[in-house]
């Protein structure tokens, strides 16, 4: 069963590529980073004191995610996104979602004959032995801008320097956690799309795997 493996920094583009592979290939698509938005949202609506995390607490709030919560959108919220940035960095957390996330890459819905999964640690802890992993970055001032239409476009109010500064605290703490930080996998193709458009990033993915595939055949 192939499997692709995305990672990356918020904003990088890595959502928008795994979704254009996915159906390019008629891949199944996870977004991991929903699954721990799930959490934040369901950690934050069933107990009024979110910040003191408990073992219960993970596995009530994983084992609550549905694919209707999947689908809601205020788990684009920045206030979820936040403290989902957070949990991600309790190994409590990390142990209760890894399970789905490799068994959706093992056995992915709908007989999809393969899965793309994208997020900050499938290349290195979830799927080590990925057929094509990517690591995708860019500039922190591009991702900020590139957050900030995304959610003027969603009709929520932004200023820049305030989403900067969020984003680069994120990074902070994506890349200095102890517990699977975001770091590229050896043998990840990195991909810097601070001045590649998507139609761009696309095509230069599309031509890794491909040479991948024949060096493989």
């Amino acid at each position: 069963m192939p499997v692709i493996a995305i990672d990356g920094s918020a904003a990088s583009g890595k959502g928008t590529l795994a979704r254009r592979l996915a159906q390019h290939f008629g891949y199944a698509y996870l977004d991991t980073g929903l699954l721990y938005r799930a959490m934040a949202y369901l950690t934050l609506s069933l107990y009024t004191e979110p910040k003191v995390i408990s073992e219960r607490m993970v596995d009530a709030a994983a084992a609550a995610i549905t694919p209707e919560i999947m689908e809601n959108p205020t788990l684009r919220d920045e206030e979820v996104a936040k403290w989902a940035s957070t949990l991600a960095a309790m190994p409590a957390v990390r142990v209760a979602l890894i399970v789905q996330q490799r068994k959706f890459a093992t056995t992915p819905p709908g007989n999809a004959s393969g899965a793309i999964l994208d997020g900050r640690d499938i290349g290195t802890v979830i799927c080590p032995d990925a057929d094509h992993k990517f690591f995708v970055d860019a500039n922190v001032e591009v991702r900020a801008a590139r957050r900030v239409k995304e959610l003027l476009e969603r009709g929520v109010e932004a200023i820049y320097a305030r989403v900067l500064q969020e984003m680069r605290e994120r990074d902070t703490r994506d890349s200095s956690r102890i517990v699977a930080p975001l770091v590229p996998a050896e043998d990840a193709f990195i991909m810097d799309t601070t001045e590649l458009d998507a139609d761009t990033a696309f095509t230069t993915a599309l031509r890794f795997i491909n040479e991948q595939n024949k060096s493989k055949a």
